[in-house]
């Protein structure tokens, strides 16, 4: 890389050639020991250019005379933005906080300079995407078209199968792992309960309601056996065409053609998947009144803290239902 590679800083102020060798070598050092996409070194590379231009527009000609407040100067006016650039997202501000804090940690370990400052700067946090909950409508319409629990003909089995492991993860908010790692023997439908085995070799006892143990029977009396003869046969509960067991691969393609024909994306960041049937379930049981705690070890979560989002999901939809309902909603 040349010189060329660090743009002159703004207002007329260049940065100083300590600098820019500086950043010359870091991008290097991503190009040729690291082998960074040519998109992602050219976003290092405009990041570093702005942050070249804060430094020398504070007079600063050395990374080794950077500190904290060099640094957090420049993250906040990336998120202000000036009269040059428009105010950058969080999730943008966060990259370029990446890219200064990976120059600094390059320069303390080639021995440029003594210190690494960034490393007590907070780097801006992007905000928490909530979980997707599917209304219960679209659950339902999603269900239904995996197939009927009386579907009967040539693909029957198949059809029988894919309603009954959609009821499965919906109906105990089982993640997809533990969808398809589920034996016979876990299942007892007469109790309603299955048994799954989470991370971590954890396992707990959840309910099975009546439709997804519907489903479940007859997937089990007259489509799984089927399926079993076209292979050596398998102890787990969904099976593929050929009677070994299904993949975490085959049950999203199962999820992604029912999404499919129930009009729901397929592709994007709201795409249906295994998870949004988790999502959806622990949505859904909040809604109808169940204590945080409960829906906590029906999922699994080792921590209620990382339950407490779908209630934070819950109070999104009161708020939008107050802002629709109330006549006094508007001010």
């Amino acid at each position: 890389m040349t010189d060329s590679t660090v743009e002159r800083a703004g207002a007329g102020v260049e940065p100083a050639p300590a600098l820019r060798r500086a950043v010359r070598g870091y991008l290097d050092h991503l190009t040729v020991e690291r082998g960074l996409s040519t998109n992602t070194l050219a976003s290092y590379r405009r990041d570093l250019d702005r942050y070249l231009s804060t430094l020398a527009a504070a007079g600063v000609t050395d990374l080794a005379a950077v500190g904290p407040a060099e640094i957090e100067a420049h993250l906040a006016r990336l998120r202000a933005g000036d009269a040059d650039h428009p105010p950058l997202a969080v999730s943008s501000a966060a990259r370029a906080a990446s890219a200064v804090r990976g120059l600094h940690r390059f320069a303390l370990r080639e021995g440029t300079a003594g210190a690494d400052p960034s490393r007590d700067v907070r780097p801006p946090t992007p905000p928490r995407r909530l979980p997707r909950a599917l209304p219960v409508d679209a659950v339902v319409r999603l269900l239904e078209t995996a197939g009927p629990v009386a579907a009967t003909g040539e693909d029957a089995p198949r059809a029988l199968r894919d309603r009954a492991l959609l009821e499965f993860l919906y109906g105990t908010g089982a993640r997809i792992s533990e969808a398809v790692g589920a034996v016979v023997d876990d299942l007892d439908l007469d109790a309603g309960t299955v048994l799954l085995h989470g991370k971590g070799g954890k396992t707990r006892l959840v309910p099975v309601g009546g439709y997804a143990a519907e489903a479940l029977r007859a997937w089990l009396v007259r489509g799984r056996p089927a399926l079993l003869a076209a292979g050596r046969g398998t102890p787990t509960v969904f099976v593929n065409a050929r009677g070994g067991p299904l993949t975490r691969q085959g049950a999203w393609t199962v999820l992604r053609a029912a999404a499919g024909r129930a009009g729901l994306p397929v592709d994007g960041p709201d795409a249906v998947s295994p998870h949004t049937l988790r999502h959806s379930y622990a949505t859904h049981l909040l809604d109808g009144g169940a204590d945080v705690r409960v829906v906590q070890e029906l999922l699994g979560h080792a921590s209620v803290t990382t339950t407490q989002v779908y209630t934070l999901v819950t109070v999104e939809r009161l708020r939008e239902v107050y802002a629709t309902a109330h006549p006094r909603a508007r001010g």
